[in-house]
């Protein structure tokens, strides 16, 4: 299992770049940065000028909040500067956000996916081979490309595509086209295995080779009581945000926590977001959460993750004190 560094998520570019050198120093795998605050694109652009062996993703680019065409070009732009570190991880986001704050269409979001990854794809080969760019789909069509505007074949190949699935169709979106799957932290084990993996199976035939799956992990850390009552506080928060969605309702039902889904979506509407943290009782913790001293986390990441997930990070939405978070990379790499 690889071991990734994941930027926090309010991090402003500069802090991103500084925080992948030292991920680098220390001998951390990937570096994974998301599209919250700031443009991810920009972030790992910078974190590529000043990384040399770190591999770089997008942990994720919203894919609805663009086109084919201007993510086949940042990619691919990427690709050149990280000298073939990077991996493209895209999601759809949800609804609200694609029509209500980046004013884009919202439609059938698994059979849109599937079509955005085939024309970025088409994109990547004509620009590859020099073949005309003829793709026409039921939502884009890219049929022009003109001899200014191709880059040319990519000395470093193309990106890998991973993409962020929770739902049974987006995950069979994931793999018919995708490269890989970035597991969603409000995952259980038994979701995982009982739902996520089938149908990866499923829509690849049985194979699972060659095809990564990424986890992002929720952990409570802390040097101390204090420490560690403060990252609690904060994961039950983050649960309880996940939680409210719709989009990820599925999770919730499978534990017969359905009931809670629909109470935190309420609470989300009225944006009571501090009660809300409130409502998630421990089972539904230690369901979504590995918590306890670097080793005890390490040993239970091991044990739920282990036989199944590829690359893992540490989703701390807490400042985790950086000597915790080290130890439990040593021990996840020599355990």
């Amino acid at each position: 299992m690889l071991v990734d560094f994941s930027a926090p998520v309010a991090a402003s570019p500069a802090e991103a770049e500084a925080a992948a050198v030292s991920a680098e120093q220390v001998g951390y795998d990937g570096f994974a940065a998301a599209e919250t605050k700031h443009d991810v694109f920009t972030t790992l652009a910078l974190v590529a000028r000043a990384t040399e062996r770190i591999s770089l993703q997008s942990g994720i680019a919203v894919a609805f909040a663009r086109n084919p065409m201007t993510v086949a070009v940042l990619a691919n732009d990427l690709r050149l500067i990280s000298e073939g570190r990077f991996r493209l991880g895209l999601g759809s986001q949800v609804k609200p956000h694609i029509e209500r704050r980046f004013a884009m269409p919202w439609s059938r979001p698994a059979a849109r996916m599937e079509e955005f990854v085939a024309a970025l794809r088409a994109i990547w080969h004509a620009w590859a081979t020099g073949e005309r760019l003829a793709f026409r789909g039921e939502f884009y069509k890219h049929t022009l490309m003109t001899e200014f505007f191709d880059p040319g074949p990519n000395p470093h190949g193309n990106p890998p595509v991973e993409l962020a699935a929770v739902g049974e169709r987006m995950t069979a979106v994931a793999g018919r086209v995708a490269d890989g799957l970035l597991v969603h932290p409000l995952t259980s084990v038994t979701y995982l295995t009982e739902r996520i993996v089938p149908g990866l199976r499923e829509a690849r035939g049985g194979d699972l080779d060659d095809f990564t799956l990424g986890l992002s992990a929720m952990v409570v850390l802390g040097a101390d009581d204090k420490q560690r009552a403060r990252a609690e506080r904060a994961v039950r928060g983050q649960i309880a945000f996940y939680a409210s969605t719709p989009a990820y309702r599925a999770v919730l039902d499978l534990h017969g926590w359905g009931e809670l889904a629909d109470r935190l979506n309420v609470m989300s509407r009225r944006q009571d977001w501090a009660a809300m943290a409130a409502e998630i009782p421990d089972d539904v913790l230690d369901t979504f959460a590995v918590a306890g001293d670097p080793a005890t986390v390490a040993a239970g990441l091991r044990a739920r993750f282990g036989t199944t997930i590829d690359r893992i990070s540490l989703y701390t939405p807490y400042e985790a004190d950086r000597y915790q978070l080290a130890a439990v990379r040593s021990a996840l790499r020599t355990g």
